[in-house]
């Protein structure tokens, strides 16, 4: 779409403005005296869903929920003649979308009487990472959980095992299989002691360029030989993708996970499938603790089911440890992720509705491009 709104000379419309205007990033709209639309961004028209010529011939009313505070807004920036922020502004509706909730500046154009400019800023980003800085500090809190499990349960529990054994040997054919109870329970528990180990590990993560590719692609081939044999998997990858600066097995192990949550949530559904995409997103940047610099997060890469969905009420809360959706899942599995993404210095979120769930990694290129990992070049979506 283009920017047709047509400005006069001494207007903020000259081709410098308009340029700088294109470039920001929020979606940004100039509402005259009568209500209509006289300016809008690249990022507005976006937003919208409609090109600046056609939002020149309506009021911005009419592409507004009913009854949403932003008119009131406009109305009261026009008699105080000063700018207001309004935050969590939910602007939801058939038009724009659900989940629409929006931070939102107006402020008078002191050059057009009755005149107001109106800044979006949507705060679904910002939200997600709100999340993944609460998911980073609930694994953090399994971290000292982890420590005082490993020696305070796992050298009981190798008492209560040794016992179990010198008591089967002796014991009657009734009795050995109490005793054998008790090894597989002892076994059971020292298992999910030894995956909560897992996140008291603080070492720094050994990171190369890699290319994320070929870690898919071994993903694949790994649930295609095993758990997901009968689930169509499909991908859709920018060839032109720079190198991820990780670690290659815990990226495998990343979305080994995510896949088979994927194929468990599909089940025996007919027509399953898995979707894996890959693209280039800039823009988002991140601050991370011990770093004054923030950190661009440019690499998106997807894991999309068409299963059942997740319960909206446990999306938020899904990468926090012991939350699982499966009847017998110790819920540590998506907080591993989130806690080797965070590792990294990435973001993971969820959006799911009905027949679609997409978990989404955002995380750094490689730091030297020059030296990319191009063992595979894939040459676009495949199926």
């Amino acid at each position: 779409m283009t920017n047709d709104v047509p400005l006069t000379p001494g207007h903020a419309g000259s081709a410098v403005a308009m340029a700088v205007l294109n470039a920001i990033q929020n979606p940004v709209v100039m509402v005259n005296e009568a209500g209509l639309v006289a300016f809008a961004n690249w990022e507005a028209e976006a937003f919208f869903g409609a090109s600046a010529s056609h939002l020149a011939r309506y009021k911005i009313s009419t592409f507004i929920p009913f009854g949403s505070p932003l008119l009131a807004l406009i109305d009261q920036v026009r008699e105080r003649r000063a700018p207001i922020n309004e935050y969590r502004v939910d602007l939801s509706s058939p038009r724009l979308g659900q989940d629409k909730l929006v931070d939102i500046y107006v402020a008078p154009v002191t050059s057009e009487p009755g005149s107001v400019v109106i800044v979006f800023q949507e705060r679904s980003m910002a939200d997600k990472i709100d999340r993944q800085l609460t998911h980073r500090a609930a694994a953090r809190s399994v971290t000292g959980l982890a420590s005082m499990l490993a020696h305070e349960i796992k050298n009981p529990l190798s008492g209560i095992r040794g016992a179990a054994q010198l008591l089967e040997h002796a014991a009657s054919d009734e009795d050995r299989a109490l005793t054998r109870l008790i090894c597989d329970e002892t076994d059971r528990i020292v298992s999910l002691v030894d995956r909560m180990e897992v996140f008291s590990d603080e070492r720094p993560v050994d990171r190369v360029p890699v290319n994320i590719h070929s870690v898919l692609d071994h993903v694949k081939a790994v649930a295609r030989a095993g758990f997901a044999r009968h689930i169509r998997i499909t991908e859709s990858y920018d060839p032109s993708l720079p190198s991820v600066y990780a670690n290659r097995d815990q990226l495998v192990q990343v979305f080994l996970n995510l896949v088979k949550n994927a194929a468990e949530a599909i089940g025996d559904k007919p027509e399953g499938e898995i979707v894996l995409t890959t693209a280039y997103r800039p823009g988002i940047r991140l601050s991370v603790a011990g770093s004054r610099e923030k950190i661009s997060l440019p690499l998106e890469f997807c894991v999309q089911d068409n299963g059942p969905g997740v319960p909206s009420d446990l999306v938020p809360h899904l990468f926090d440890p012991f939350i699982t959706t499966k009847t017998n899942g110790s819920g540590l599995g998506l907080a591993l992720v989130a806690k080797i993404i965070g590792d990294h210095g990435g973001i993971i979120e969820c959006d799911s509705q009905t027949n679609k769930t997409t978990f989404r990694v955002l995380m750094p290129a490689s730091k030297d491009a020059s030296l990319e990992d191009a063992t595979i070049t894939p040459t676009g979506p495949s199926r």
